[in-house]
């Protein structure tokens, strides 16, 4: 490596993962024994630290932040989504920014499969009789030889339609580019073709980022494709749905349920009727929590750290600016 840039780790972290930044500065100082790495320990700490870093690491950055970053020639952030960044004008900066991106796919997926798991075996009624100390025996469903449609087959999709595939489930995605896509996806569609794969799915899970294209995608005619049978499962984004037109569907029996683990807007107000539904269930966006969090977002810094101390940013993994 031929210098030595100073990285600025900021104090916030994700309070869905066990572990915290102490963590993530341990594990890559272990793996890069000369790093230049200081940790935040608070807004004003970082406020005074952050003026000379060439490197910040972080997961939420103020604006204030931002206009005293100085000296910032590349941002990391620990988020897979980049919807809440202005990378236009980190662009003008001539920041790089990468993300995360692929680091939560494993404890999403697991999520995701926990959900479905959840409507098919009817475990809110259990655990609403268990609450009323009721024994009273009832029809569940299995998963085998259901249909999964995944919008969004990138990292987080595809590890889905992997314990999808395992459990004995065919599996449909969509995907804008579909000449390569994951083994474990049985047929691919682009976007064109969303409606074919709705109807034809028992479970519908949002898995894209939230663009330009994607917001609001799914209305009440997508919905409505998705049937009175079937589940649309959200670990991608809140505005990628249309909030009005979820509540009114489920209302109206047209939508069989939802599965939540993000909103519109987060957190979900307290007077929203998604909380009361019965064909609901909310996690507050937490899927993409776990315990080897830490480990594998350093593993990602590790890898970009050194390309980028060779001069080597266009190979960066994950480079969104």
């Amino acid at each position: 490596m031929t210098r030595t840039p100073r990285v600025l780790l900021l104090h916030g972290f994700p309070p869905e993962t066990t572990g915290g930044p102490e963590d993530l500065r341990d594990h890559v100082v272990e793996a890069l024994p000369d790093v230049d790495l200081r940790l935040a320990t608070d807004h004003d700490d970082a406020r005074e630290r952050i003026p000379d870093a060439e490197v910040v690491i972080e997961h939420g950055i103020t604006d204030d932040l931002l206009a005293r970053a100085d000296s910032l020639e590349w941002l990391q952030s620990l988020s897979a989504g980049v919807d809440g960044y202005d990378l236009d004008a980190l662009a003008e900066r001539d920041v790089v920014v990468t993300n995360v991106s692929g680091v939560h796919a494993n404890p999403i997926a697991e999520h995701v499969l926990a959900l479905a798991l959840a409507f098919e075996r009817r475990l809110p009624r259990a655990i609403e009789q268990q609450r009323d100390h009721e024994w009273r025996r009832f029809p569940a469903g299995e998963l085998r030889g259901s249909t999964l449609g995944i919008v969004g087959v990138g990292a987080i999709g595809g590890r889905v339609a992997e314990l999808a595939s395992a459990v004995g489930m065919d599996v449909l995605g969509v995907k804008r580019d579909t000449s390569t896509y994951h083994d474990a996806v049985d047929e691919i569609f682009s976007p064109d073709s969303l409606h074919t794969v709705l109807g034809r799915s028992d479970y519908v899970v949002l898995a894209c980022p939230l663009t330009e294209e994607t917001e609001g995608m799914i209305g009440a005619r997508e919905l409505a494709s998705i049937g009175p049978d079937g589940v649309l499962v959200n670990v991608a984004r809140g505005r990628i749905v249309d909030r009005d037109a979820l509540v009114r569907q489920i209302r109206e029996g047209y939508l069989g349920g939802a599965a939540l683990d993000v909103t519109d807007p987060e957190p979900l107000p307290p007077e929203s009727p998604l909380w009361d539904s019965s064909d609901v269930i909310v996690t507050p966006h937490m899927a993409g929590g776990s315990p080897a969090f830490p480990r594998r977002c350093a593993e990602l810094f590790v890898e970009n750290y050194r390309r980028y101390v060779e001069g080597e940013m266009d190979e960066m993994t994950n480079r969104v600016v």
